[in-house]
């Protein structure tokens, strides 16, 4: 310690005298700034709670991260519903499939998909459902042909409104427009008639189409039209329903339901592999498929659904049939259901035709789970969704297995958790051939350790 002058000390000890004693005076510390660091106690951002299905791991504190949306729903969450966002092979699919089964660890709870994707004849879910005793409902023209599954959109459990609403919608995805007035005139007279007179057996579509080919001279009577003019209105609705029932997609809807589809299994997966995706016919099936679960499955019976859509791009970019969607989640919302939408990106439905009715979806969606994108794609999500800077800026550097959680404001990043019984249900032979190049699911540098009791104890009901 360097000496005082002896003025300095006889200074110090007269203003000691007259004030006390002065503090003492420290010298100042270099070093560095990861030395530093462990100056200052670590912080964290308040999770979610610890009811519910764990998801995985928060990155920067560690801690397990415990979502669920009927637990939070009400409280820090404003609506049940889901948005999945992010390139493919980053882990959407292992999120997905992972979180359904975790869900239905729980007994009040039950679930739908509607699985795009497949291969080998099957979809990605098959091994799940499989695995849990379930039979896949296969929607594929050709097997329908020869006995395979049907919907049928004038199924009785489905109400007279319900019937001509999905008409409607099927006519207008098909057609690329909405339906005039006279043209819905002549829909709903065929429709109204079908269902007064074919009582004996379940109106089909052909019982439709005949009537707007054939119809009755009361209809138009009744309109103080003639009968011809009420025929020419039902033309074009006439031609695109043919499609259902001789066209391209014949088989599936033109006929009575399957018997023995098992409503209250707890999983039910739409298999849709077999159908072009960029084809009319995926909205078109995701139409009936929607209305359909809305007037048979969502009952008030106090069960927590989730419906859970891949490829979610062919409900929200056609305005009619989002408009369908957009009144089963407000009307889901009230009977316990949450809606899990999955698409690659954002731009996808915003910037496609439904743009107004894909805004009012994801506005419903209070969570949001966004993994890596390209830094123009980061940026217009971060802007749609309202993401903070810090995380709009580390999108594009996450990587497989890691993603942004938003759920409803709360924003952390979360390293996706896998169970060793989860692992050989989760990747299938598809994914794991896709691994070495863009999918990622062998590279998670998490150890491959079983985490059933750590599930087990962190998921509480």
């Amino acid at each position: 310690m360097p000496m005082l002058d002896p003025l300095a000390a006889i200074t110090d000890a007269f203003t000691s005298f007259l004030f006390g004693k002065v503090e003492t005076t420290r010298l100042p510390v270099r070093t560095s700034t990861g030395q530093a660091q462990a100056v200052y106690m670590p912080t964290a951002a308040p999770g979610l709670g610890d009811s519910g299905v764990i998801i995985g791991r928060e990155v920067y504190s560690g801690k397990g991260y415990i979502y669920d949306p009927f637990q939070l729903y009400g409280q820090q969450l404003p609506a049940p519903h889901w948005l999945v966002l992010g390139e493919s092979g980053n882990g959407k699919s292992a999120l997905e499939k992972t979180y359904v089964l975790r869900q239905l660890r729980f007994r009040d709870r039950q679930v739908v998909v509607l699985d795009a994707q497949g291969e080998d004849g099957v979809g990605e879910w098959n091994l799940i459902a499989k695995a849990l005793g379930i039979t896949p409902i296969r929607l594929d023209p050709m097997a329908a042909l020869d006995g395979g599954i049907k919907l049928n959109p004038l199924d009785p459990a489905i109400t007279t409104t319900g019937q001509l609403a999905l008409l409607r919608t099927i006519i207008e995805v098909a057609m690329g427009r909405g339906l005039d007035e006279r043209s819905g005139f002549a829909l709903k007279v065929a429709h109204a008639y079908v269902h007064e007179t074919v009582t004996d057996r379940q109106p089909i579509l052909t019982d439709i189409v005949d009537r707007l080919r054939h119809p009755m001279a009361d209809s138009a009577e009744s309109m103080n039209v003639e009968l011809e003019d009420v025929r020419a209105w039902g033309l074009d609705v006439a031609l695109v329903l043919d499609r259902l029932v001789d066209g391209d997609l014949r088989g599936m809807f033109d006929g009575p339901t399957t018997a023995g589809i098992d409503l209250d299994a707890p999983l039910i997966v739409f298999d849709l592999s077999h159908i072009d995706r960029n084809s009319i016919a995926m909205p078109i099936l995701m139409a009936i498929v929607g209305v359909w679960l809305e007037h048979t499955w969502i009952r008030p019976d106090r069960k927590k659904r989730i419906f859970l859509v891949e490829e979610a791009w062919h409900i929200i970019n056609s305005p009619f049939v989002a408009q369908l969607f957009q009144r089963l989640l407000k009307f889901g919302r009230r009977l316990g259901l949450s809606f899990v939408a999955v698409v690659h990106h954002l731009s996808d439905v915003v910037d496609g035709a439904a743009a107004k009715e894909a805004a009012a979806i994801l506005k419903m969606a209070s969570t949001r789970t966004i993994y890596a994108q390209k830094a123009d794609e980061a940026r217009a999500t971060g802007r749609v969704l309202g993401l903070p800077r810090w995380a709009v800026e580390i999108i594009p550097t996450l990587t497989p297995g890691i993603a942004v959680w938003d759920v409803n404001g709360n924003v952390q990043v979360v390293k996706h958790l896998i169970t060793e019984s989860e692992r050989p249900l989760v990747y299938t032979d598809r994914a794991m051939t896709e691994a070495s190049d863009d999918d990622g699911t062998d590279r998670y540098d998490e150890p491959r350790v079983s985490l059933d009791k750590q599930l087990a104890d962190d998921a509480v009901a």
